[in-house]
């Protein structure tokens, strides 16, 4: 299993009793805007004014430099690349989401912007230029290094911290756009049709439904609520 496949089970497992779908989401068209929801209303995707008139300031307004936002795309991709089914981060605006939650959430600032230069330090260290022109294997091998606590290596507790914050805004920037939701394969709450207890078992108890409450009660395609009277027979 490779990692964007154990990434999928793990969010699969997760995604019934979590909140992640709740989420700020992007579209995936060019500037990373809110995906908006067809409500039928002036609301758009339910944003009350107040919510909506600090959405235009936050996209008004820009945190991340080009570089850094350069430097972003790169890591994101490096986390969630493409597979032969599904974009990558950065084709899904995940940088963009970044950027946003960076100035929504103004403490995530100083760790995202702090942990981009100490990566770029430690690149400069090990392999003499800045991340992001390093090479990809050496890219991977410094990220290799903070992709998990190390106890023994105080040193790189900056870039661990860093890492995980990164990481877990990019998968939460992914996995809550339609390319994200879609190479899951998640359906969420689908309906399915119940015909009521078997014929067979129904008979072995000498029982069988009154076809009038079948109509009723186990036709998916019905127009009208069913109703009953305090014993509890059906009305209509």
């Amino acid at each position: 299993m490779d990692r964007r496949d154990t990434i999928k089970s793990l969010l699969l497992g997760s995604l019934a009793g979590s909140a992640l779908l709740a989420g700020c989401r992007l579209d995936e068209q060019e500037g990373g805007t809110p995906e908006t929801a067809d409500t039928g209303s002036d609301e758009g995707y339910g944003r009350t004014p107040e919510e909506k008139k600090r959405d235009e300031e936050l996209f008004s307004d820009s945190f991340f430099s080009e570089g850094e936002i350069a430097t972003l795309a790169v890591l994101c991709d490096l986390i969630l690349p493409a597979d032969e089914s599904s974009g990558s981060a950065t084709e899904a605006g995940v940088p963009e989401f970044i950027e946003f939650i960076a100035k929504d959430i103004p403490e995530h600032q100083i760790p995202l912007r702090g942990g981009m230069m100490w990566l770029n330090h430690r690149a400069i260290s090990m392999f003499g230029t800045a991340f992001i022109v390093c090479e990809e294997a050496q890219q991977k091998a410094l990220l290799d290094e903070i992709a998990r606590p190390n106890e023994e290596a105080p040193e790189l507790q900056p870039g661990f911290t860093f890492f995980t914050l990164l990481r877990s805004l990019t998968l939460t920037g992914y996995y809550t756009t339609k390319m994200g939701i879609e190479s899951l394969g998640y359906q969420g709450n689908v309906s399915n049709n119940w015909d009521g207890v078997p014929d067979d078992v129904l008979a072995e108890h000498g029982l069988a439904y009154d076809e009038q409450w079948l109509k009723k009660c186990a036709n998916p395609a019905r127009s009208e609520a069913a109703r009953w009277d305090e014993e509890g027979n059906l009305l209509s």
